[in-house]
């Protein structure tokens, strides 16, 4: 479904990911775990084409969104005066492969001006053309299982922390995405506002949606992760199962990580 293959990401001469690699079965959870500034998120990031990649590559659904070169003597001046080693793939296929992809953020993200339906229908109008009668109709209900069924005529700022986390997800499931990404999906929420949005995601985990999840609730990716991920300063150090990443770690830099959020 998802495949990372030596993924390089810089910002100027500082090397954010250094050579990532991993792969995401259909129906699979993967938690990544790791301290603020690991490149957790920047991996998230590359994947949903919100940052440019200076190496690798990566497939959804087996389909190369980049093509890795490894001189730059033949390529258009453009790309020499860039530096840049990497070149993606036809715009149509990259629009296609975003589609693929549903990204929830830790901000929510959610369109001020429009009413919590609105930012759900959206998508569904504009990109997908649904009709929208038919957009609407799908939009409740899939607002009506995020328990914002009440909420649907409201704006963004009129919510709690976590009543927009739970739109967020709504908007991400009405593209029915492949894959869906979470980056820290309960960071910006007061610790009462948690626990409802890691029930929606334990829910989703329970369909067997095929999710890639960034979070610093280590307990949480315990208990709803197939496979865990821990980063350090842009590298995958260890990864594996919960209970063996996070119950019995081997590296000692997992050991420092999880000895300071298992306190």
């Amino acid at each position: 479904m998802l495949e990372i293959e030596n993924l390089v990401k810089r910002f100027g001469e500082n090397y954010a990911v250094k050579n990532v690699s991993f792969s995401v079965n259909k129906g699979e959870v993967l938690a990544i775990i790791g301290s603020s500034g690991s490149g957790k998120s920047t991996v998230l990031r590359c994947i949903n084409q919100l940052e440019k990649i200076d190496g690798g590559n990566i497939k959804i659904c087996g389909e190369p969104m980049t093509e890795e070169v490894k001189t730059t003597n033949n390529l258009p001046k453009k790309y020499n005066k860039k530096k840049n080693k990497v070149i993606y793939t036809a715009k149509e296929t990259l629009n296609r492969m975003n589609l693929e992809c549903g990204m929830v953020f830790q901000n929510f993200n959610l369109f001020p001006h429009l009413s919590v339906l609105e930012n759900v229908t959206e998508a569904m109008i504009h990109v997908l053309k649904n009709s929208k009668e038919k957009a609407e109709k799908e939009s409740i209900k899939i607002l009506t299982r995020m328990g914002l069924k009440a909420k649907i005529n409201q704006y963004p700022c009129n919510l709690s922390g976590g009543e927009q986390q739970r739109a967020s997800i709504a908007r991400t499931l009405a593209i029915n995405p492949k894959v869906i990404f979470m980056d820290e999906p309960t960071s910006a929420l007061d610790p009462e506002l948690v626990g409802e949005v890691l029930k929606v995601v334990k829910q989703l985990a329970s369909e067997k949606r095929t999710m890639v999840i960034v979070t610093h609730e280590i307990s949480f990716a315990r208990e709803i992760a197939d496979r865990v991920i821990f980063m350090s300063n842009g590298e995958i150090i260890e990864e594996g199962r919960p209970e063996e990443v996070i119950d019995n770690p081997k590296k000692e830099r997992t050991k420092e990580f999880l000895k300071r959020y298992l306190k």
